[in-house]
């Protein structure tokens, strides 16, 4: 089975701009249609595909935080290089964390953050959601039971360096938490099966933000912009949106 690999999206509308970032082993498609309605209601969408997303495992390997925020950067000044200087943006899960060390060092209208991780250790289900995302990938690639099995011990040993990555990139982020002053909104579903559900709160007590606002979604896993609330979401992202104080 060929496998099409996902691709960033630009939706040009309007003069204010939305920087949309997806999740570790997620994406653009997880942040599309909360892009679509945004760019109906007249904000540019910008979505950058990490590097070693939604391709094989094995590129996947070949990259790190590092790499994955260098995208980040790059996907702001593009932005940028297309005109827009008042940039918002919007992060699902490890795009949450993304967005919280954007605020922490780049010029920021507004932080939409989602589904954000705040701590990660050797249980945590990050781990068993990136295996369960390189055994779905072999699945596609048609391999057998017993080749997915023998694959999946490669993997499992393989993928530690990585994860310790992201673990230090978690850690190194939230204990500048407290330096964020851009307005935020922070968002979080109580059935997340991936990261802690109070950390969001904590990340909410923590930002020195004067203007900042927590919603808890009660049916919505980690995946929230994809999940059974997601017409909700998608109106409190454009209220808090419009509130904020663009210049044009």
């Amino acid at each position: 089975m060929k496998i099409t690999p996902p691709k960033p999206f630009l939706f040009e509308t309007g003069k204010r701009a939305v920087l949309l970032l997806h999740g570790f082993t997620g994406s653009s498609a997880d942040v599309r249609m909360l892009g679509r309605f945004l760019q109906d209601h007249q904000y540019t969408c910008y979505a950058p595909q990490y590097k070693g997303h939604g391709v094989s495992p094995d590129l996947l390997l070949q990259t790190g935080p590092d790499d994955w925020w260098q995208d980040v950067l790059d996907a702001y000044d593009y932005l940028q290089e297309l005109g827009y200087q008042e940039i918002a943006v919007a992060g699902l899960s490890l795009g949450g964390l993304f967005s919280l060390k954007l605020g922490l060092n780049k010029p920021l209208v507004g932080i939409v953050s989602m589904s954000t991780p705040t701590k990660m250790d050797s249980s945590s289900p990050i781990i068993s959601g990136y295996l369960e995302y390189v055994r779905n990938y072999k699945k596609l690639e048609g391999k057998t039971t017993e080749q997915m099995e023998r694959e999946m011990l490669f993997y499992q040993d393989k993928s530690m360096a990585q994860i310790a990555k992201l673990k230090d990139e978690i850690n190194h982020v939230m204990s500048q938490v407290d330096l964020v002053y851009t307005p935020i909104l922070v968002v979080q579903g109580k059935l997340d099966e991936m990261v802690d559900p109070n950390g969001a709160k904590w990340i909410y007590d923590s930002v020195e933000s004067t203007d900042k606002e927590f919603i808890w979604y009660e049916n919505s896993g980690h995946v929230i912009t994809i999940d059974k609330e997601r017409k909700k979401l998608q109106d409190d992202i454009l209220t808090f949106l419009n509130q904020l104080n663009w210049q044009d």
